[in-house]
């Protein structure tokens, strides 16, 4: 919520500043403007002809008094949409029963915008030494906590190997320090954790998931997903999921499914696919399949040949699911991580 009032600086606008204003699209009346009210009551104004051409600048006004944003007086846009202003929290408050059932449609639209989104990359992201990107799996990279990086084996198998050539010592392909015993690990993810390291947050707190404690996962996973672990996120699903820890709770366990999957979080989008799919909407659950399709999740993309088999996902759309899903491993491949796949085969 805003802030402060405007009492005081509205009573100091002079009367050309009071503007009536299009509640549509902010424009003030003036020059030519000529707004009229709304036909069912008194609370808005809006244009009175379509056609009419705008020869003055467009001016933003609060949707409840109608002031214009001039010189000192500042709007803040609403909460949970952009579709209208305020000056204060009481033209906000005194707005709201005329605005809550567009404000509620509008910010579930700009929610679907935001989650059906296809991400850049998958929650692992890249390779920090060759850029490709990291297959998914965590069998395919390995982790380093004394940088919080995920090399991929290529890498880590090409440094593994000049070390033993150069008979050195053996350490992290990345920042170069060497390989700590796990009490000193340990002192390396406590410095990480307390220098709020996203990372180092999560993995502390799978630690404590998987011991069973359950609370102290609760709070390192919160931290990390606060500054943006998609991962974490979907730890936190479950967690609200199952009650471990917490309460029960389908609202918070939806919303970290969801922030996981906008994150690129393959799993997580697979199962908010799967729940569509489970409630009838078959439609929403296609389209997370098919942007964790494109992600390179082979689980999506059985689902898609399943929907295809029985109707429900388009011949046009199982195609570019499978043009995407297919682009995603090839993007992954390397000679340097299939020489290490060999190498580690026959070692």
């Amino acid at each position: 919520m805003m802030s402060g009032s405007t009492d005081n600086v509205v009573e100091t606008v002079t009367a050309n500043r009071m503007m009536c204003c299009c509640t549509s699209c902010g424009i003030a009346e003036a020059d030519g403007i000529l707004l009229k009210n709304c036909d069912d009551c008194a609370l808005t104004n809006k244009m009175k002809s379509d056609n009419q051409e705008a020869k003055v600048t467009n001016v933003k006004c609060c949707a409840s008094c109608g002031i214009a944003e001039v010189d000192d007086i500042e709007l803040k846009n609403c909460d949970d949409c952009d579709l209208v202003r305020y000056c204060s929290d009481k033209c906000q408050e005194e707005h709201r029963p005329n605005h809550e059932a567009v404000c509620k449609e509008r910010a579930a639209e700009l929610r679907d915008e935001l989650l059906f989104k296809q991400p850049e990359s998958t929650h692992v992201g890249d390779c920090p030494i060759c850029c490709v990107p990291l297959s998914l799996g965590t069998n395919k990279f390995v982790t380093y906590f004394c940088c919080s990086k995920l090399v991929c084996k290529g890498c880590t198998t090409a440094n593994m190997m000049r070390q033993f050539d150069e008979r050195t010592a053996f350490e992290c392909p990345f920042c170069r320090q060497l390989y700590a015993e796990s009490e000193e690990e340990g002192r390396q993810k406590k410095k990480r954790c307390e220098a709020n390291d996203p990372f180092a947050l999560r993995e502390e707190g799978r630690t404590h998931f998987v011991d069973g404690d359950y609370e102290r996962a609760f709070e390192y996973l919160a931290k990390a997903a606060e500054l943006g672990d998609a991962e974490a996120h979907s730890y936190l699903s479950l967690l609200y999921m199952e009650g471990l820890g917490v309460e029960k709770d389908e609202g918070k366990e939806l919303y970290h499914l969801e922030e996981a999957a906008i994150g690129g979080h393959h799993d997580a989008r697979y199962t908010l696919g799967c729940n569509e799919g489970e409630n009838g909407r078959y439609d929403r659950a296609v389209k997370h399949w098919m942007i964790a399709a494109k992600l390179g999740d082979d689980e999506s993309i059985e689902r898609l040949k399943e929907g295809f088999k029985f109707g429900y996902v388009r011949k046009e759309d199982f195609a570019s699911a499978l043009r995407g899903h297919q682009a995603a491993v090839n993007a992954t491949k390397s000679p340097q991580r299939e020489f290490a796949e060999k190498f580690m085969a026959t070692s």
